[in-house]
């Protein structure tokens, strides 16, 4: 009877998105990732191709390099693991449960769409972000430790730390939010990581112009930028919800 306490109220919605259940799909999620070995292998392939190439190249850099790279953001180029990573785990929320046989139990179970999908999407958002920072941590204590101290000095500014840090959640949200609603619109698992890394480009291609300063980055700029995300973070969920309609998900039918 006292269950219904534990949900929580979306504004204006008139409904109770029930907390136990979100964690249980969201404990689902993880459990079926860890099984999925292409998964796996694909949060662990992309992230060392942005760690490995950028460390490569400041270890070779001499102090007087210092002064150019102060002129430029090149840690805004790892913006790129959050909008990258998130896709290839999205991409099996709904088409790579349907292969597999799994998605039809749950959907015949009590738990609501919006339930579905928040589990879903925290189950792809927490390990991406935990991802990204924990690569970009790492790359931040390897140029410090061993990078000449004036390139260091000159790469690690304290406002690029701070983007990564305020932007990496908001970045892997949106790509979240493309991932699944391809997934739920396609059959095939792989189809729908290359369309979800796709439609992920766009941020891609901006956060590198950033960090090469074809993109001045102000904070006006920075601001901009964080209220678009936020937008599109909460239009994803709207636009999404209508796609996880239960006989819809279990035909595949589009």
């Amino acid at each position: 009877m006292r269950q219904g306490r534990a949900g929580m109220r979306r504004g204006g919605a008139g409904m109770r998105l029930s907390v136990r259940r979100v964690r249980a799909m969201f404990r689902k999620e993880l459990r079926e990732y860890r099984r999925n070995v292409p998964i796996v292998v694909a949060m662990a392939i992309i992230p060392l191709i942005f760690l490995i190439q950028p460390l490569v190249l400041v270890f070779g850099l001499p102090a007087d390099a210092s002064t150019a790279i102060a002129k430029d953001h090149l840690l805004l180029y790892m913006l790129g693991i959050p909008a990258l990573v998130p896709p290839l785990i999205a991409a099996y929320s709904v088409v790579g449960e349907r292969n597999q046989g799994t998605l039809e139990p749950v959907l015949t179970t009590p738990v609501r769409r919006e339930e579905l999908l928040l589990g879903k999407a925290l189950a792809s958002l927490i390990p991406s972000v935990v991802v990204a920072y924990t690569v970009y941590a790492v790359f931040v204590v390897a140029v410090a430790l061993f990078a000449d101290p004036a390139v260091a000095t000159a790469l690690l500014q304290w406002q690029q730390i701070l983007a990564q840090v305020l932007f990496t959640p908001l970045i892997a949200a949106w790509s979240i939010w493309l991932g699944m609603g391809i997934s739920a619109k396609t059959n095939d698992i792989r189809i729908s990581q290359q369309l979800g890394v796709l439609a992920s480009l766009p941020s891609v291609v901006v956060t590198s112009l950033l960090a090469f300063d074809v993109i001045h980055p102000t904070l006006a700029l920075a601001l901009g930028f964080a209220a678009v995300l936020l937008l599109l973070d909460a239009l994803g969920w709207r636009i999404i919800s209508p796609l996880f309609n239960r006989e819809r998900l279990i035909t595949g039918t589009r």
